[in-house]
């Protein structure tokens, strides 16, 4: 079986009606710690967005399921940082990326809920921001507050950002006669 970000785009492609169960696993693998390094979601949502610029797959299934997965993965990983507090840095991946913690916590540390809501956007530190609110112990109704408007805006703008480019390709090559 071909697992590849190609053939899963492709996929999704052709049966449409998996694509809210499909974006929403990929978003909650990207959003997961240590499973975010596994797995290559946001090349495919990035992919799948681009095949909603030719039609093939409409937007908001893809956006919704993106949307409810990276809340549920976000939201895992901070209830290890909450579960394990500072025992999960000593694991792998972690302790083999101490620039990437210090990072998250330094960000962590200078804007606080704001960067939950960055995390999101920026790829390396995405599930380890959410392990530094659980291990910092932001509390949980403000931690799903944020979480939940910055997962519904990057579910937003990952696809969106393919969509953007498939339209500028297309536009590109009908400028060129093809």
């Amino acid at each position: 079986m071909d697992l590849s970000a190609e053939a899963i785009i492709a996929f999704m492609e052709r049966h449409q009606e998996w694509s809210f169960w499909l974006s929403l696993v990929f978003a909650a693998a990207e959003t997961t710690a240590f499973l975010s390094l596994l797995v290559p979601s946001t090349a495919i949502l990035v992919g799948v967005g681009a095949t909603v610029a030719t039609g093939a797959v409409p937007f908001l299934p893809i956006w919704a399921g993106a949307a409810l997965g990276a809340m549920v993965g976000s939201s895992f990983s901070w209830w290890l940082g909450w579960r394990y507090g500072a025992r999960i840095l000593t694991m792998w991946p972690l302790k083999d990326h101490p620039d990437l913690v210090e990072k998250a916590a330094e960000a962590f540390r200078k804007w606080g809920m704001g960067a939950v809501f960055v995390g999101h956007f920026f790829g390396p530190l995405r599930p380890v921001i959410f392990l530094f609110a659980g291990m910092m112990k932001m509390s949980l109704p403000l931690f799903l507050a944020v979480n939940t408007v910055a997962a519904m805006a990057w579910a937003y703008v990952i696809p969106k950002f393919g969509e953007v480019g498939g339209i500028i390709i297309g536009w590109f090559w009908n400028l060129l006669g093809f």
